[in-house]
């Protein structure tokens, strides 16, 4: 597979998006099923097969990471060939830099108790992967601060019936979506992870009382790999 410019992972040629879902047929597994995307060769690559290498080593990494800052495990990760420049694996990234660095510092369950990483990575996987790609223009939120969220819910005990766990969660994706929608398009996934991770890390040290880490500045180092890249309107372009 080629990784690319966030083109196609099988000829590396561009993608052509489509506003209305048509079917298709991964040219990886050959499963049948509905679609916004192929490249200019027609090639499409479900999102099962897009990242199944990608959340395994995310989970992988932050199962034996001891770090406190998601910035430094969402770098590691992304300098991994498994994490292309855009894909649905960021959906899972995010959530579990987050809760591993979580559970790094010291901090607690929802019950007073340390934090289970291991279950509770196992939980951010199972719900992350029912965000597919393409959520940032097809369905209004984006992957990354959906896993944020996801995320929070896990560390705060939020479910559909609680009071300020559940305003807790919908407090900061909002915040985060608002952080991206100021900066604008194109999707960039390195760009949007960031916002996301940056975002988060300062309203959950604040609301639940830890504290993670995160560099005072962060440079992207992935530019050259997205054909999109919004450069110098970008924050973490390097000398923006």
């Amino acid at each position: 597979m080629s990784v690319g410019k966030a083109n196609c992972l099988v000829c590396g040629e561009p993608l052509v998006y489509w506003e209305e879902a048509r079917e298709v047929e991964c040219c990886m597994c050959g499963k049948k099923e509905t679609g916004h995307s192929v490249c200019t060769e027609g090639h499409y690559v479900c999102d099962a097969c897009h990242r199944s290498e990608g959340v395994g080593y995310i989970i992988g990494l932050c199962s034996g990471s001891d770090s406190t800052d998601p910035i430094a495990i969402v770098n590691e990760a992304m300098n991994d060939k498994s994490i292309y420049p855009n894909g649905p694996e960021h959906h899972t990234l995010i959530g579990a830099a987050i809760i591993t660095a979580y559970a790094n510092a010291g901090a607690k369950n929802p019950q007073g108790q340390p934090l289970d990483k291991a279950a509770a990575l196992a939980e951010l996987k199972k719900r992350s992967l029912q965000v597919p790609g393409g959520t940032c223009g097809f369905w209004g939120t984006c992957g990354a601060a959906v896993s944020a969220g996801q995320a929070m819910s896990i560390l705060n005990g939020s479910t559909p019936m609680t009071q300020e766990p559940w305003a807790q969660c919908q407090r900061l994706t909002s915040i985060i979506l608002g952080r991206m929608a100021d900066l604008g398009g194109p999707r960039c996934c390195k760009r949007t992870g960031y916002i996301a991770v940056l975002t988060a890390v300062p309203y959950i040290n604040e609301v639940l009382g830890v504290s993670m880490q995160v560099p005072d500045e962060v440079t992207c180092a992935f530019f050259q790999r997205n054909a999109q890249c919004k450069r110098k309107c970008c924050p973490f372009f390097p000398g923006a």
